[in-house]
């Protein structure tokens, strides 16, 4: 008994944030795998959607029919694959997992501030988690609205499959994790604020620190908004309100809201889920550039160009993020000069995002680099942040979004600037901070084939994208068979997938690497990368309390490399000058 007890105070009810950030980057991984099957699913059917999976139709009996796989099937997998890398993951892997990990030790702290409330975001998290790969398999299936679930039909349980009880769980899972984001982003502020250690300014700070809480801020302001959006949503679907249905609402041949019924309005969830849905872009990325920036000046050793500058963009970003949601809603018949004004406002953003591409460049430029494999994600980062921010100039346009909108294009868009940069953002973290939180090295032979195999297969699968939002193609439908003028389009598809499951392939050698590593890894030194900030400074494994007996010193900026110290090019925060 004592010894269960003591697996479930260590591995479960554990309120060290090392633990918990843990908790939070193995769940991450599920879901991400969990993400990565259903994209899967979704390439076949669209690469050959008229091809028969006997063996699928045994694993997904109600998604199949002759070994067919049916509409509602694939656009439930649409549905749930786009919530769980949104939410599952992209929010959880790069601010709960490594933010919670490294935040305390890299400000000199011993714990979070609210230890406790660590441990509670995390079990709601996967509390949320739960609930929502509970709706694949309740009477009705999954619901298929896209991870913008867009009343009216959205709010109406008969309008179709997938509307049932499936959808009442999504809405679920999407309020439990809101109030989970919300509890862990107090604390990270909290903890950025009061924890600090002695001569921890805030220009000492590590850019990290500085990009999980900006994100912090941004979930304190956003996800109380989708929280309401959704409780909304569902006393609509359940329980007779009115605030998406508008009146005389006719759906299949039958009105489901009569012209006395009150007057909803689908737009007032568009202007609620993207007042959330555009920072979400940026809680999803700017960890990632954090982590960016810290590996960038440690593997070209020198320090980041322009620091003040990174931080001032990344605060820019964030500010800028909540004035620009109106460009998802250009088509919606919004008013021209509202729709210049956001287009305006979606130039400006670009400002910020280019002072920190040029800087990152400006770190780079003519520097020493060690192309070790979280250095080759580093800078595969910024490649797919480049290539998608670009697209996103375009849809910034309005009359080029109008075209563009609802196409592939948009897809492949987001996918590289939010998507793809943010799982570089985590794969850089997990191979740059893996010594540290398991004490050993991950293979860097593999680590190279992962990277490349990665790398070149982004491009394969989401350049295509583009290509057919350019031809017209339009998104979520399930394939081309009853539109003529899609028919030439459809080898893109094949293109894509034959990539797509040749990058799934070199997922799986991340994980062999990972797993190998866990068990039987070269051991790891305490600071095998030579760095300078105080996440280094500790043993290897970590202490319980991080510093041991005295917390340290900061007498220094967190990027002092190229700088002559005896046989080292770097100086470590907690050294003093001589």
């Amino acid at each position: 008994m004592n010894t269960i007890a003591g697996f479930l105070r260590k591995y479960l009810f554990n309120r060290d944030h090392k633990a918990i950030g843990l908790q939070y980057f193995f769940l991450a991984l599920a879901a991400a795998l969990a993400g990565v099957v259903m994209s899967l699913l979704i390439r076949l059917r669209l690469a050959w959607p008229q091809r028969r999976w006997p063996w699928l139709e045994a694993v997904f009996p109600t998604g199949f029919k002759d070994g067919l796989m049916q509409p509602e099937f694939y656009l439930a997998m649409v549905t749930m694959h786009g919530t769980l890398m949104i939410f599952m993951v992209l929010t959880v892997a790069p601010q709960s997992a490594f933010g919670n990990y490294f935040l305390p030790i890299q400000i000199g702290a011993r714990e979070m501030a609210f230890p406790r409330l660590s441990a509670l975001s995390f079990w709601l998290t996967l509390a949320s988690f739960l609930v929502m790969i509970a709706a694949l398999f309740v009477e009705g299936g999954a619901p298929i609205g896209g991870w913008t679930f867009y009343p009216p039909l959205s709010a109406i349980p008969s309008a179709g499959p997938g509307q049932g009880r499936g959808a009442d769980l999504w809405l679920a899972s999407i309020g439990i994790f809101c109030v989970a984001s919300f509890l862990g982003a107090i604390n990270f502020i909290v903890t950025t604020l009061t924890r600090r250690t002695v001569g921890m300014t805030l220009m000492r700070m590590p850019l990290t620190v500085w990009s999980w809480f900006v994100t912090a801020i941004l979930m304190v302001l956003s996800f109380p908004v989708l929280f309401a959006a959704g409780l909304m949503l569902f006393l609509d679907r359940n329980y007779g309100t009115h605030y998406f249905v508008p009146a005389g609402l006719v759906v299949t041949g039958r009105m489901v809201s009569g012209s006395g019924d009150g007057g909803g309005s689908p737009l007032l969830w568009q202007h609620l889920f993207w007042f959330f849905g555009h920072p979400e872009v940026y809680i999803a990325i700017l960890p990632g550039m954090g982590v960016i920036s810290h590996i960038l000046a440690n593997f070209a050793r020198r320090p980041i160009f322009g620091h003040r500058a990174m931080v001032a963009a990344m605060v820019a970003i964030g500010g800028l993020g909540f004035l620009v949601w109106g460009h998802h809603m250009f088509i919606s018949g919004m008013d021209p000069r509202a729709a210049i004004a956001f287009s305006f406002l979606t130039l400006v953003i670009g400002v910020p995002s280019g002072v920190k591409t040029f800087n990152w460049i400006g770190t780079l430029w003519g520097a020493p680099i060690r192309f070790s494999v979280p250095m080759l994600f580093a800078i595969g980062f910024v490649s797919v942040f480049v290539s998608g921010g670009l697209t996103g100039l375009v849809l910034g346009q309005t009359a080029l979004d109008m075209v563009m909108h609802d196409t592939w294009f948009v897809t492949g868009h987001f996918h590289l600037i939010m998507g793809v940069a943010a799982v570089f953002g985590i794969f850089a973290a997990t191979y740059y901070w893996f010594p540290k939180m398991f004490g050993r090295m991950m293979n860097e032979g593999l680590g190279r084939i992962h990277f490349w195999v990665t790398f070149i297969g982004v491009y394969a699968v989401f350049i295509p994208f583009h290509l057919l939002g350019i031809a017209g193609h339009p998104r979520r439908y399930a394939d081309s068979l009853w539109f003529e003028f899609l028919r030439p389009l459809d080898v893109l598809h094949v293109v894509t997938t034959c990539a797509a499951l040749v990058m799934a392939t070199a997922q799986l050698v991340f994980l062999f690497n990972l797993g190998w590593s866990l068990l039987g890894g070269a051991r790891a030194t305490g600071n095998p990368w030579e760095a300078t900030t105080l996440e280094w400074a500790t043993p290897t494994p970590i202490p319980a309390n991080n510093f041991g007996d005295a917390l340290p010193v900061v007498h220094r900026d967190p990027y002092d490399y190229a700088v002559p110290n005896g046989t080292r090019d770097f100086l470590m925060q907690t050294e003093e000058d001589c």
